[in-house]
C-alpha cells in the first residue's frame, strides 16, 4: 500500500505544448503496471485550456470548482459547472478548459493503454475557443 500524505507531491505547471493559457496539475494517483488507472486535478486560469487531444481508454472529468467549456470535434460545446461530469469515449478528439472570465478545476482520470494515457494533438485556436464561448 502506498500512501501520498496531502502537499508531498507538489503542483506542477501544465506544460504550454499541450495548454494555452495558465493551467496548474496537482497530481492524484499514477498506478505501476499492471494497473492503468491515472488522476489528476487540474485548475484552469480563465481562458486557459488543453490542447484538442485523445485518450486510448476513454476520460472522465468531474468538475470541482469554476466554470469550464468541453467540446470534441464538430460536437456543440458543453458548458461545466461544479458537480457536472462527463465522460469521453476513447480515441474522441475533445478539449477542455475554462470559461473566458471565469476559473475551473476539473478532477481527470484515465488509463493508460502501454503506459500512455493521452495523444496530444493541436492548440486549439482562439477562433474555436471564442466560437465554443458564445462569442
Amino acid at each position: 500500500m502506498d500512501h501520498f500524505p496531502s502537499g508531498s507531491r507538489p503542483t506542477r505547471k501544465a506544460p504550454s505544448d499541450w495548454f494555452t493559457g495558465t493551467v496548474w496539475q496537482d497530481p492524484i494517483v499514477e498506478t505501476p503496471e499492471p494497473a492503468r488507472v491515472r488522476a489528476v486535478t487540474v485548475h484552469f486560469d480563465p481562458g486557459a485550456r488543453t490542447n484538442w487531444h485523445t485518450h486510448p481508454l476513454g476520460q472522465t472529468l468531474h468538475v470541482v470548482a469554476g466554470f469550464g467549456l468541453a467540446q470534441s470535434w464538430e460536437g456543440t460545446p458543453i458548458q461545466l459547472k461544479p458537480g457536472d461530469t462527463i465522460w469521453i469515449p476513447p480515441g474522441e478528439k475533445h478539449w477542455h478548459g475554462a470559461a473566458p472570465g471565469n476559473r475551473m478545476t476539473h478532477i481527470a482520470i484515465q488509463e493508460a493503454l502501454d503506459g500512455k494515457p493521452v495523444d496530444w494533438l493541436e492548440p486549439v485556436t482562439d477562433a474555436q475557443y471564442q466560437a465554443a464561448a458564445g462569442g
